[in-house]
This record gives structure tokens, C-alpha cells and sequence, in this order.
């Protein structure tokens, strides 16, 4: 899943930023509405994280382009303004979440899997492949034996793929879901985290394929 977070607090924007990479989320960071609106015109983001006090161009400027265009990004505002008329403004204009600070961290992480569960049309709890099970609301998978620990970036394409099972995800998708601007992701990078989700999830009746020249799809079944 890819975020675009818009904070002009530049210390605040820096330990949002750690925390939803550490998290697996793929992170484009501005600081005014002005370069927030042209990223968004030319990027596609699942998230945006919103600041209302933006120089250049204010959030909710911001939140009315994103809607004018029909951009169906989850929009979170997170501001400082929590007057009930603020909440309503902002609501009405189209935002999905509207989060006051100073917050608490738990609850900021949850509400951001909650609208990116949303965007993924993901209505159970839980999605189970073979004797894989996973925990949408916690991001963790889970086998006969226990919990799978995986490094952010693997289990962010585990988590792609488990979503999209049956279907063949492209490495240009993976590659935008998994990186920002900022970052890169090689073809031989790719194909190591999947050698290696391959063979932690082998042994409990998921398969991951490749689909040679295109990409990679994950079901059920004996290795292929």
C-alpha cells in the first residue's frame, strides 16, 4: 500500500514517515499543499495523511482537487483543528478519517489499517490460503505453528499477493506498492524476497509462482 503524507511539521512529518515504513507502507512525504496536489495528479497513492495548515495551499484545498478529479484515495486529515465545524468541513469534502493532535500513536496506526483495509475492499477479519491464515487487522500471518515474522518489505509483498490470490500481480505493481519516490526496488531484489517467501510458506500448501515476463501470483498447491 502506498501513503502520501503532507506535514509541515518537519519533525512530526520525519517520525510519521519511520513509523509507517517500519510498518511496510510505502512513504511519499511534502510539506506544502502546492507539491501535494501536483504528486497526486501524476502518483497514484491508496492513503493520503493530511495536514490542514499547509503553506502554499491549504488541506482542504487540497482534499477538493483530489475529489474533483475523482481520486479515490482513503484521506485522512490529521490537524490540530478539532472544532465540531472544522470536522464537519472537512468530512463533507470528501475526507474518509479526521484525526485531532496531539493523538495517540496505537490509535493512528489503527486507524490507518482500518482505511487501507477499506480501499482494499476487504471485509472479513481474515483471509486463509492453505494453512495460512491472515490477520488483517494486525498485518501478521499466522501458520499451525505460530506467527510468520518477516522483514517490512517481505511481508509487504506477502501481504500484496496473499490479497490478490489467483491473481498474477505485475512487477511494475509490486515495485510501486513496495517503494516511494524516493526509493527503488531492483529486479533482483524482487526476486530474492520471493525466493525466500517461497520456501517459508511452502511447507504449509501455499504456493508462490512466477508468471515468466510479468510478474508473480500466490495459491494453492505444490511448487511450480
Amino acid at each position: 500500500m502506498r501513503i502520501m503524507l503532507v506535514e509541515d511539521d518537519r519533525p512530526l512529518a520525519d517520525a510519521l514517515t519511520t513509523l509507517l515504513i517500519a510498518a511496510g507502507y510505502a512513504v511519499d512525504t511534502v510539506h506544502d499543499g502546492a507539491s501535494a496536489e501536483a504528486l497526486a495528479s501524476v502518483e497514484r497513492f491508496d492513503l493520503v495523511i493530511l495536514d490542514l495548515n499547509l503553506p502554499e495551499m491549504d488541506g482542504l484545498s487540497v482534499l477538493r482537487a483530489l475529489r474533483a478529479r475523482s481520486d479515490t484515495a482513503a484521506v485522512m486529515i490529521l490537524t490540530a483543528r478539532g472544532a465540531p465545524e472544522d470536522r464537519v468541513r472537512g468530512l463533507n469534502l470528501g475526507a474518509d478519517d479526521y484525526l485531532t493532535k496531539p493523538f495517540d500513536v496505537p490509535e493512528f496506526e489503527a486507524r490507518v489499517r482500518s482505511l487501507l483495509r477499506r480501499q482494499a475492499g476487504l471485509r472479513a477479519s481474515s483471509l486463509t490460503l492453505g494453512d495460512v491464515t491472515f490477520d488483517l487487522i494486525s498485518r501478521r500471518f499466522f501458520t499451525p505453528e505460530g506467527a510468520i515474522d518477516l522483514p517490512a518489505r517481505e511481508l509487504a509483498l506477502l501481504e500484496l499477493l496473499f490479497t490478490r490470490a489467483g491473481k498474477v500481480v505485475s512487477k511494475e505493481t509490486i515495485v510501486q506498492s513496495l517503494t516511494s519516490l524516493d526509493d527503488s526496488l531492483s529486479d533482483n531484489a524482487i526476486e530474492q524476497y520471493v525466493s525466500r517467501l517461497r520456501r517459508r510458506i511452502a511447507p504449509y500448501g501455499v504456493t508462490l509462482r512466477t508468471a515468466r515476463g510479468i510478474g508473480y501470483f500466490i495459491d494453492k498447491g505444490p511448487g511450480a
